[in-house]
């Protein structure tokens, strides 16, 4: 039996925001209509996993009803800790693929497995001989490196900074130490609600001339990217960029 391929399904910027732009303004036809032919789904969350279904219903039918959708959550741990170190085993959540159906991975927003769990259900894919492929949508860090004027050659994704004050000002030291060497742009990001407190804490840790790109609700009608030295930060307020409503990527570099 040939079997089914991995599809690598983004998703819109725009969960857990107050509003939402039409789906077809964020995604090509052909992603749309390669999730719409898809029956089986790896997933965060399968709620969420159906929110989104539903969305592309509205565009483009689905080759089955909701109810009849295969949707498999990846486990909390994984959420929690990442599933890129090889401690998870998701060759389980392939059966179907081996047994000739294509399955869908989501993420909550974005591509699946950056900056999001899901490398582990791709490098199983892989193992097992089924073709992973990547289809076309948005990718907010990305988008964030190019809107920010920082260097878009030479760049690192660090995830998330440590939330204890002393760790984060001491990692903010190391990732900017690391930037002015070597020139290499560092992005990473935070839980929306916890903007404010990451931003006040890179603004008071950065050298004056440093710059600090923050860019918040890509994609959206009310996104914005601001992209100065952190001497001009300190000189005027933070604005809109801590709206602690909209996902954020911060990037520093020089």
């Amino acid at each position: 039996m040939t079997p089914g391929k991995l599809y690598l399904v983004p998703a819109p910027l725009d969960f857990g925001c107050d509003t939402q732009a039409p789906l077809q303004d964020a995604l090509p036809l052909g992603t749309l209509q390669a999730a719409a032919g898809i029956t089986h789904w790896i997933c965060e969350n399968a709620k969420s996993a159906r929110a989104y279904l539903k969305r592309i219903d509205a565009v483009i039918p689905l080759a089955a009803p909701l109810q009849a959708q295969d949707i498999r959550e990846l486990p909390r741990e994984v959420h929690k800790k990442g599933d890129h170190a090889g401690q998870f085993n998701a060759r389980p959540l392939l059966a179907a693929a081996l047994e000739g159906h294509d399955i869908g991975l989501l993420s909550e927003a974005g591509m699946p497995a950056v900056a999001d769990p899901g490398s582990s259900v791709a490098r199983a894919a892989h193992e097992v001989g089924i073709a992973v492929v990547p289809l076309t949508g948005p990718v907010s860090l990305l988008l964030a490196l190019a809107a920010s004027g920082l260097n878009g050659q030479n760049f690192a994704f660090v995830g998330y900074l440590p939330q204890d004050s002393g760790e984060r000002q001491s990692r903010i030291r190391e990732l900017e130490a690391l930037a002015l060497k070597t020139g290499q742009t560092q992005l990473f990001i935070e839980t929306p609600y916890r903007n404010a407190a990451l931003l006040q804490a890179l603004v008071q840790t950065l050298q004056h001339n440093t710059r600090l790109a923050v860019a918040r609700g890509l994609t959206l009608a009310t996104a914005h990217v601001r992209s100065e030295t952190v001497k001009a930060w300190r000189a005027k307020a933070p604005g809109t960029a801590t709206d602690e409503r909209l996902p954020a990527v911060f990037a520093i570099g020089r």
